[in-house]
Formats: structure tokens, sequence, C-alpha cells
């Protein structure tokens, strides 16, 4: 039995960690150190990439490979291929009709508010998906308050999020004047929410078809932010500095999925 207060608690200390961004965005720092964030930023970003495609392939082969071998349904391997291809389109290709109609063109829409958002979307993406493995995981009875494993499965969502943050803030740090704190708060909204909504959604039912649609399109979503973040920092900062910072964020975010998959994640 669902016990949704319960529910609600789990995915909010894994998905509000996010917010631990809020104070990057604040502070009055250098154009080096700005520099690094974004490429921080971007490190964190790859890793995201290669985490929701592989999951996503891995369940979309899985299927394919049964319905090959006469062993599975080729219905559902061609339904898998579908919304996978379909998720990156529309994650990828969404997003560049987003920017065109909502962003601006050239300086404008590279601007570090443009950018925030922008991965903000792509990150709210991701942790959509993140929610459904918390809700499934719930569902399964493998998780709860009262079990050790939500410790170790939330807690490492909960680091892995509050690394996130630093990815949406990480364009909004040593501007002046700084970023209203409304907005800040508004785009880790859209980056964390998704979480407590995925666990939500997920602890109802489980639709394999559905987690692979939504790692497709986060991972869509993702490519998008990325180019367009390696992009401004690309041109504003050396490739030492940018290839520094997208090393620790590389590190960083396999780390952080290592916790999460010491929960059974």
């Amino acid at each position: 039995m669902v016990d949704l207060l319960e529910l609600v608690l789990l995915g909010s200390v894994a998905g509000f960690t996010i917010f631990f961004g809020l104070p990057v965005a604040l502070l009055g720092i250098g154009d080096r150190i700005r520099g690094f964030l974004n490429a921080f930023a971007v490190g964190i970003l790859l890793f995201l990439i290669v985490d929701v495609f592989s999951h996503a392939w891995n369940l979309t082969t899985a299927s394919t490979v049964l319905a090959f071998q006469g062993r599975g349904s080729i219905g559902t391997a061609a339904a898998d291929l579908v919304l996978m291809f379909g998720g990156i389109t529309l994650g990828l290709l969404g997003l560049v009709v987003y920017e065109r109609s909502y962003m601006g063109k050239g300086a404008e829409a590279a601007s570090p508010t443009k950018l925030s958002t922008m991965t903000a979307l792509g990150i709210g993406a991701h942790n959509l998906s993140e929610g459904l493995a918390i809700g499934q995981a719930y569902l399964g009875g493998l998780i709860g308050l009262n079990t050790g494993l939500a410790f170790v499965l939330v807690v490492g969502f909960a680091v892995h999020n509050a690394t996130e943050g630093f990815g949406i803030t990480a364009p909004l740090t040593g501007l002046d004047p700084k970023p209203k704190v409304s907005f800040v708060v508004k785009v880790l909204f859209i980056g964390g929410v998704p979480t407590l909504l995925g666990t939500l959604l997920g602890s109802v039912s489980f639709s394999p078809q559905a987690y692979i649609f939504f790692l497709a399109l986060a991972g869509g979503a993702l490519v998008f932010v990325t180019m367009l973040l390696f992009n401004t920092g690309r041109r504003r900062y050396s490739s030492g500095l940018m290839m520094g910072g997208m090393f620790l964020g590389l590190c960083l975010g396999f780390l952080t999925d290592l916790i999460v998959s010491l929960g059974g994640a």
C-alpha cells in the first residue's frame, strides 16, 4: 500500500537538494572562476547524457534481442525503438524550436539567464526519470522510511541532484547586477520538482515504454543544453580551464552515481 506522505517525503529529499546551487548564483566571483564553474557544469551534463542514454538503450536493446531470438514480442521491440528515437528527436529538436520561439537569436539567446533556463529544462527532464526510478523502488517494497536502503538510494539521488543545482546556476555566477533570487529559485524549481513528480508517477504503475521515452527525451534535451554551454564557454575561456572543469564535473557525476548504484538503482 502506498503511503502518500512517505512517498512525497522521499521524492522531496531526493529532488530539492538541487537548491544547494542557490548560493552559487549569488556569490560575487571572478571571471575565471565563473568559466571554471561553467565547464564544471558541462562535465556534469556530459555524465548525465551517458547515464540516461545507457539506461534507455539497455532497455531498448533487451526487448529487441528477445524479439530477434523469438522469445519476445516484435511489437514491443518496435515500440521501444520508436519511443527511443522519438524521445531523442523531441528532446533535441523540441528545444531548438523552443529556443527559436522564446529565446531570441545571437547573443540574446546565449545570455546567462537564457542558458540557465535551458539547462534547467534539460535537467528537469532527466530528473523526471530519476523520480520514476524512486517511485518504482517504493512500489516494489525496496525502499521506505523504515528500510536502510532508503538512506543509500534517496540520499544518493539527493547528492546527485545537488551537483545538478550547480550546473543550473553556473551561468549566473559573477553577474553584475546579480540575478534576482526569485529567478534563481524558479529555474531550480524547474530542475528539481520533476523528481517529486516522477516519484509519484512511478509509484502508480510501471511502464518500460514510458521509462524509455522519458530517458530518451532527457538525453536529447541534455545534448542540446551541453552544446550550448560548451560553445559559450569555449569562446571565452582557455582549453585548459574548460577541460579541467569538465574533468572534475565528469568525475563527480560518476562518483555520485556510484552512491546511487550502491542503493540498487
